[in-house]
């Protein structure tokens, strides 16, 4: 499969959405399904990327903040059992905190000096589902981990975590 046929689907942050820099990058280098949906809603975003998941069948998941706390939600629903990259999510602050399921990749990634979503809820969600399939990678950045764009290590990541898949 070629790297352009890598399928991503990005779940935006709150205040962000699909044309935001990360799902720029993201689409750039991917072939990327990145839906809105109403962040005020949540319930219903959890529908809305369950939907867009059934349709675009992608190979890799990634959610960034709000959208990670959606991802973590769609993985404790049973909804998606694939490879996720978590960017600060915010599953506990959303309630919607639980525990990763066992054989999923997923690679969590928390910035040091994130002052919105505390780090510690990202090592907490680290240590659920399969160890060895779940890394946390701590990176001297803010919330919005602008760092990962910049370096391009988004892309990386999103290629590592392809590679774990079963």
């Amino acid at each position: 499969m070629s790297e352009r046929a890598l399928r991503v689907q990005f779940i935006h942050g709150l205040e962000s959405n699909p044309q935001g820099t990360k799902a720029r990058f993201l689409a750039s280098r991917f072939e990327v399904t990145a839906r809105a949906m109403d962040t005020s809603d949540l319930s219903g975003a959890i529908e809305t990327q369950a939907r867009a998941l059934a349709e675009g069948k992608p190979d890799v998941l990634v959610g960034s903040s709000f959208g990670g706390g959606i991802a973590v939600a769609l993985l404790a629903r049973g909804v998606w059992r694939g490879p996720t990259v978590l960017l600060a999510p915010a599953a506990a602050k959303l309630g919607v905190a639980a525990p990763l399921p066992e054989g999923v990749p997923v690679i969590i990634v928390h910035g040091l000096r994130d002052t919105v979503v505390l780090p510690e809820d990202s090592h907490s969600l680290a240590k659920t589902g399969t160890p060895g399939l779940v890394t946390l990678l701590e990176v001297d950045d803010e919330h919005r981990l602008q760092s990962l764009v910049d370096s391009g290590q988004l892309a990386e990541l999103v290629r590592q975590v392809a590679a774990r898949r079963r």
